[in-house]
């Protein structure tokens, strides 16, 4: 595996890391982050999306995605970025 260190919450404590890799071997990215709530943990799980099950495994903690997703990365830190609530 070659992974190459990308980036590191700038808010990090001594325990708090949510991380950012790339797997160049794989041409994947690698995300380290924060488990959910169990509120938001039970929508996810909840939430159908075709060709998918339904729930999330109890072992998924760090996730790997392929690089091609990237696009949709950064839609979700536009929106999230966003101010007026569109």
């Amino acid at each position: 595996m070659t992974l190459r260190f990308i980036g590191i919450d700038p808010d990090t404590k001594t325990a708090d890391s949510p991380t950012v890799w790339v797997d160049q071997e794989k041409k994947e990215l690698v995300f380290q982050g924060w488990k959910p709530d169990l509120e938001l943990e039970a929508e996810c799980a909840a939430f159908e999306v075709p060709g998918h099950a339904v729930g999330i495994p109890a072992d998924e903690a760090v996730i790997r995605i392929p690089a091609r997703m990237a696009q949709m990365i950064r839609e979700a830190c536009d929106v999230v970025e966003r101010t007026d609530d569109r």
